[in-house]
């Protein structure tokens, strides 16, 4: 393989004198002054886009290996037209496939959300083809940059989100691509576990085409949870006689020998760009035994007279027709001027495997046949047909219950978490026997360093498996493994429900006491205002009621206080309202009456269909803060782990855990805790043996 700086003038055949012309492997133009042949290059797309502008000019036949120096995927370079259709540049590395490699594993994968993360030197317009694609297939995918200073992106998500936001964006993490470097995607991986927003049920897939074995070790080690690598791969020559001769060239043992191993050391940019001098000597083999040569090309383009070289369209031609097999297998060239055949391998780990430490292929993906494999995720494989599994559990409502219980046979269980256990039993095909844990505990570790419960009797080999509701802690995630979590749950605190008690007085809790006081005070005041108006009136006329007429009901004290009352209770009443005044307070009386009793019609409708619950125990500040109620839990529970862990600790000073530690552990849990949930509910239900304390227990 040869550096792309490196200037050659070999003789490829035996060279009968010395007009024999040359292969150059150049980026300098000054060169074909001297007489050029064809261009090799192994530049970046922009080296490559001047140079095509050079060839296309010239007519000097130009194969190009694309170069990624930074260890960034490649995308696709963007040439310019050529003048007259005719382009003299041609691919020797393989058009990028990347895009179509992701697409169909994350088909395979059945993933419907995932996130991609790119390097900043990637050009992100060569997802834009991988992007439609998954639109069309209705799938969620974000894009995220991600910069040289990768720890800062993190550091930046803690100090810009809240933590319902990082939940979500851990979530998301739990699926995603990294278009990456090597380097850049171990310190992106590492950086995700150290934040904590990695898990075991994650699973990451590294898609580069140049990657080492070393550097796949590095990454699986690093991560948690699955790890996939799609990286290109080349066909090995199965021939050992003639594993160093390339059509009729002998290749160095270094590279041909797979024992010397050096062929696995170089860049793949490298490779092809050994191969592309094996097709250029393959061409020019080809064109002498035609004895249809051409003078070679000698160019100055300084010089307004120079002319594009005349034989250069015949010798792309023959070039074009040529095909060799190389280091990267077999080279050709299509009609539109690139080398089609291209080969990846996937590489990967189960979820249940040690941290990724046993690497194996799944899966390989060619341009013509396409994926050749199975990407599918399977912890447990094909050998549990007619195996029995003992499995341990405890009960809980509604995930283990006991549906029967028949004297003298064996207990049959019932529960969300038991259909899922047949549902596994059923596809896996294997049988189960079923037993509740002696202890009747979910398992913590002990201060020998032993655990009890479910946890110690899959450490201790008693049970294959557990099927219960059981919490997934770090703690015992480092001794046993857990499945994929199908519920999320956040603690709370279970109090016993006040006793509702019922009220004759119901109907006056509308208004307060003061405002029926007023109400009551305002009536004999307004009757009493209303007599002394009828008084004057009658006074002020002095007509007494004719024969046909009956005296008027307010003058006497009580018959106007009655008016007022019946008013206020909208009855109306047979007054008789002459003067201008009298209609003016009672006009106001009713308009006060009206607003009064809507008020109380709405306010009393409220009270009688709405339950207040006078609880003032909402957080655990509350809880924490006052002295009435006892509280517990669970004993040796993953709360009670919790508590203990946030009240102990002496890293948080924090006084609410610490008080609650101190009232959930008196005499090791045995006075305010209890065994089981089932034990606990009915202990809350019944008042307290301490007068009129209630029991309490989250």
């Amino acid at each position: 393989a040869l550096p792309p700086d490196l200037f050659l003038n070999p003789c490829i055949t035996q060279c009968p004198s010395q007009t024999t012309p040359s292969i150059l492997i150049s980026k300098d133009q000054g060169l074909m002054t001297q007489g050029i042949l064809a261009l090799v290059t192994s530049t970046g797309c922009a080296s490559a886009s001047a140079l095509q502008s050079l060839t296309d000019a010239m007519h000097i036949p130009h194969l190009y290996v694309q170069r990624n120096g930074d260890g960034s995927p490649r995308t696709a370079c963007q040439f310019n037209p050529s003048p007259e259709g005719e382009r003299y540049t041609l691919a020797a590395r393989p058009p990028v496939r990347l895009s179509d490699v992701m697409l169909t594993l994350v088909a395979e994968l059945r993933w419907q959300k995932f996130i991609v993360f790119y390097d900043s030197d990637y050009d992100i317009r060569g997802l834009q083809g991988f992007l439609d694609q998954t639109s069309r297939q209705g799938m969620d995918v974000s894009l995220q940059r991600v910069d040289r200073n990768i720890s800062g992106v993190f550091s930046s998500l803690f100090t810009s989100m809240r933590t319902e936001e990082l939940n979500r964006y851990r979530d998301t993490l739990r699926r995603a691509i990294l278009l990456l470097s090597p380097r850049g995607a171990q310190v992106f991986i590492h950086q995700a576990v150290e934040t904590n927003l990695a898990s075991k049920d994650s699973h990451w897939v590294f898609v580069n085409e140049e990657i080492s074995d070393t550097e796949i070790m590095e990454l699986a080690h690093s991560a948690l949870g699955r790890m996939t690598v799609i990286r290109q791969i080349f066909p090995l020559w199965r021939d050992s006689s003639v594993s160093c001769m390339r059509n009729s060239h002998r290749i160095s043992s270094l590279l041909c020998d797979p024992q010397e191993g050096y062929l696995q050391s170089l860049e793949v940019s490298n490779l092809y760009l050994y191969d592309s001098v094996l097709m250029l000597a393959n061409a020019f083999y080809r064109k002498l035994e035609d004895r249809k040569w051409h003078s070679m090309a000698s160019l100055n383009c300084i010089r307004k007279s120079t002319k594009p070289w005349n034989g250069g369209w015949s010798m792309l031609e023959t070039i074009q027709k040529g095909r060799i097999t190389g280091l990267t297998g077999v080279m050709d060239f299509m009609d539109n001027g690139s080398n089609s055949h291209v080969q990846f391998e996937i590489l990967g780990t189960s979820f249940s495997e040690t941290f990724g430490k046993d690497i194996k292929r799944l899966a390989t993906w060619d341009s013509v046949h396409g994926l050749n494999g199975s990407l599918k995720e399977s912890r447990i494989e094909n050998g549990m047909q007619g195996v029995t599994v003992k499995v341990v559990t405890l009960l809980e409502d509604p995930f283990v219950m006991v549906a029967e219980n028949i004297l003298g046979q064996p207990k049959k269980y019932k529960g969300f978490s038991i259909d899922v256990l047949d549902a596994l039993a059923k596809m896996l095909g294997f049988k189960y026997d079923i037993y509740q844990v002696a202890d009747s505990k979910y398992g913590s570790q002990l201060s020998n360093g032993s655990w009890n419960g479910m946890i110690g009797e899959l450490i201790n080999k008693r049970a294959d498996l557990a099927v219960s509701a059981i919490t997934i802690t770090p703690e015992r995630e480092n001794v046993v493994d857990f499945s994929k979590r199908y519920m999320d749950y956040s603690v709370g605190i279970l109090m016993r429900k006040p006793e509702e008690k019922i009220n004759i007085f119901s109907l006056f809790a509308p208004f307060d006491l003061a405002v029926w006081a007023c109400i009551a005070a305002a009536i004999p005041v307004v009757g009493v205002l209303i007599f002394l108006l009828t008084r004057m009136q009658s006074l002020r006329s002095q007509n007494p009621p004719g024969p046909h007429q009956s005296p008027s009901m307010s003058s006497t004290l009580h018959s106007a206080i009655w008016i007022v009352y019946g008013a206020f209770v909208q009855q109306g009443g047979d007054s008789v309202v002459g003067s201008v005044a009298l209609r003016i307070v009672m006009g106001s009386w009713w308009l006060f009456t009206l607003i009064v009793c809507s008020s109380y019609t709405a306010n009393l409708a409220a009270y009688l269909t709405v339950s207040h619950m006078d609880n003032t125990i909402r957080t655990f500040q509350d809880l924490a803060r006052q002295m009435d109620l006892d509280y517990g839990t669970v004993r040796d529970s993953a709360v009670y782990d919790y508590f203990r862990a946030k009240g102990t600790n002496p890293l948080e000073q924090d006084s609410t855990y610490a008080e609650l530690w101190r009232t959930i552990s008196k005499n090791n849990g045995q006075d305010y805790s209890v065994s089981s949930p089932s034990e606990g509910i009915p202990f809350i239900k019944s008042p307290g043996a301490q007068g009129s304390t209630e029991k309490s227990h989250s």
